[in-house]
């Protein structure tokens, strides 16, 4: 940071706004094919009905649930990094934290899909929405699934404020370095900012007021989403470990997802002056922590099914470690348990080889986790008819690709619209520039 000045940040900061290069534009148009691909899967899905996905009696949540509890899960490292670290004034979130902002709400975005995805009629999905109606048909709200609404909706409300918020002084730094209609946007997006005193001292108490708003919800939003389990009697679910052990995992795949984005960007963009090493080993670091508490909730999971006597419960477990989905089981413990111990080193938690492909690792584990979740104990119920073998089709894993590209396409075009690093945060951290190099600066 050195040799940083306010003027080589505006001008490193910006550049990816108006020359992405080649690499970016490539990007987009892989991106928008697996995109394509999955529309059409879906699209299959409409004109053929559900019988087109895997579903078989008594497994109908599969790839569809799993998928949608995986993308708000990733949702949760935006809130954690941009919120709480914020108001315990972490200094190593300044990089990182524009980037997993706007992660958090693309995630949400995809993972609000997968609601209508899975209910089939998806032009039917405003009924999940409490409104008046002259068939006085009304939600159940005792249901966990009508939770998940209202607990989503707020998430996605509060995330995008507070994201905006923090962009406002940046979009007056892409106004005052451009021209014509592309400034006349950037004008509106500013909101007038011009760097005043009493703008910053508004803009300050704003920002922490909505800091500590989200907060609540890093707990609260996924505590939610575990309660499509827990309140269920099915053997594997009914646990009251599920909501700290859902939070738990959900920080622990969104900090691996800030990795796995943000290495390709900080070299795609040549950010590396903003995005290093040190913001990379604190969030490995943070992913040992509550891996650790992840390996320790799969462990009190088997020890309580165990200890508590009760076949069903225990039969449940005992499937998923010897059963059909023994692999499935096996890729969980491997990607979330051993993988991240790696990173107690720190040759591996400072290469940029070792973060991205532990990184990966993780996020493929913690789809598997709740997969695991969701087909093993669905599919090993409690009459011993009925047990099943899940298996998806190429319609749920296309649409599964499809929304991996949705999500990564929206992340491309904010890189491409809005600053990628905090610019303002940034000046904070490197020196002012002295009278005589403002003076010739002019």
């Amino acid at each position: 940071m050195a040799d940083l000045t306010y003027s080589s940040v505006n001008r490193d900061v910006i550049k990816p706004l108006f020359n992405p290069g080649l690499a970016y534009v490539a990007t987009i148009v892989v991106t928008l094919a697996v995109m394509g691909w999955g529309g059409y899967c879906w699209y299959y899905q409409l004109i053929w009905g559900l019988g087109t996905a895997g579903y078989h009696p008594p497994v109908f949540w599969g790839v569809y649930i799993t998928t949608f509890v995986f993308w708000i899960g990733i949702g949760h490292a935006g809130t954690l990094i941009s919120a709480v670290l914020f108001l315990m004034r972490s200094r190593w979130r300044t990089g990182i934290y524009r980037a997993a902002e706007a992660m958090t709400i693309f995630a949400v975005m995809t993972a609000a899909l997968f609601p209508a995805i899975h209910v089939g009629r998806a032009w039917q999905a405003y009924w999940l929405f409490p409104y008046p109606n002259q068939r006085q048909l009304w939600q159940n709200f005792k249901s966990p699934l009508m939770w998940d609404v209202f607990a989503v909706s707020t998430y996605f409300t509060v995330s995008t404020v507070f994201f905006f918020i923090g962009l406002v002084p940046d979009m007056a730094a892409v106004r005052d370095s451009t021209r014509g209609l592309t400034q006349k946007i950037y004008t509106i997006m500013s909101l007038g900012w011009r760097g005043t005193d009493q703008q910053w001292r508004h803009y300050m108490a704003a920002y922490g007021f909505f800091a500590a708003l989200a907060t609540p919800l890093v707990l609260s939003v996924h505590s939610v989403v575990s309660w499509d389990f827990a309140m269920a009697h099915t053997p594997g679910w009914h646990s009251t470990l599920f909501p700290p052990y859902f939070v738990a995992g959900a920080i622990f795949s969104g900090c691996a997802m800030v990795i796995t984005l943000m290495l390709p960007l900080s070299k795609l963009f040549s950010l590396e002056a903003y995005i290093h090493t040190w913001h990379f080993e604190h969030l490995a670091k943070l992913c040992i922590f509550t891996g650790g508490i992840l390996t320790l909730a799969y462990g009190t999971e088997y020890y309580i099914a165990w200890y508590s006597d009760n076949i069903y419960e225990w039969g449940t477990f005992t499937d998923r470690v010897v059963g059909k989905y023994w692999w499935v089981f096996a890729i969980m413990v491997l990607c979330n348990c051993i993988s991240p111990l790696f990173w107690y080193f720190k040759a591996l938690r400072t290469n940029m080889v070792g973060l991205m492909v532990i990184s990966i690792l993780i996020n493929i584990g913690m789809w598997f986790e709740r997969y695991n979740i969701i087909a093993s104990a669905l599919a090993h119920n409690f009459d011993p008819g009925s047990w099943v073998y899940y298996t998806p089709t190429w319609v749920e894993m296309g649409i599964m690709a499809g929304s991996f590209a949705w999500f990564f396409l929206w992340f491309l075009l904010f890189v491409k619209i809005m600053p990628s690093v905090a610019i303002a945060e940034i000046k904070e951290s490197i020196r002012p520039p002295l009278k005589s190099e403002e003076a010739a600066a002019k």
